[in-house]
């Protein structure tokens, strides 16, 4: 496995999905596990190969904005220049999930939609092509500690997985989650978790729409 990874990396991510297997593999923060968003057994394997508890939501990831944006359909004008402002980069954004979208991910909070489009480096960038979203969670056992480089996902869980992509060290940092739940009522918004994206570098990029 190479640290950069091509067009056939991104085929075979897609065709993990499609037939309903679990996957490890390289974002812009952290390594991930994922599988097919909408995919309910799925959902469920991966789950157990984290044991994460069930009723916890998971982030739905597409590799680019625009479908991300064309799932969601009209939003309020302030909440889509949040994304577009946002959005790729290292964030986690909770939304309105107002079409009901992704029963797996969203498990025991159906009314929110957990958003991720990672900001890829160029090494990884293949994975743009990936046509779908994901669910996906940190590549790890629920609770411990994120993965850096691919030897550091438990070797449990690589076992499992039906997929393993190698994208070399990471940056390491878990995404920065962000509560966009209010912002088109009272351009409020709410940092959750600091991680990749700084405090201050969410308030430059939201400011000027605040």
């Amino acid at each position: 496995m190479s640290s950069r990874l091509d067009a056939g990396d991104a085929s075979r991510l897609e065709e993990c999905m499609a037939s309903g297997g679990v996957a490890v593999f390289p974002t812009d923060t952290v390594y991930g596990v994922c599988c097919d968003a909408e995919d309910e057994r799925a959902a469920e394997r991966m789950y157990r190969l984290k044991g994460r508890p069930a009723t916890r939501p998971a982030a739905v990831m597409f590799f680019s904005i625009e479908p991300a944006l064309k799932m969601l359909g009209t939003l309020p004008g302030a909440e889509r220049a949040a994304l577009e402002a946002l959005l790729p980069g290292p964030v986690t954004i909770l939304l309105a999930n107002r079409g009901g979208h992704f029963a797996p991910a969203c498990r025991s909070d159906p009314a929110t939609l957990g958003l991720r489009v990672p900001l890829l480096p160029e090494r990884l960038a293949a994975l743009e092509a990936v046509a779908g979203p994901v669910m996906q969670s940190s590549a790890n056992i629920s609770g411990e500690p994120d993965a850096r480089m691919l030897d550091e996902v438990p070797p449990s869980l690589r076992d499992g997985a039906d997929l393993v992509l190698d994208g070399g060290e990471l940056a390491g940092t878990p995404s920065t989650v962000i509560d966009l739940r209010d912002f088109s009522a009272g351009r409020r918004w709410h940092l959750l978790r600091e991680g990749a994206l700084p405090r201050a570098a969410v308030e430059e990029l939201l400011a000027p729409l605040c």
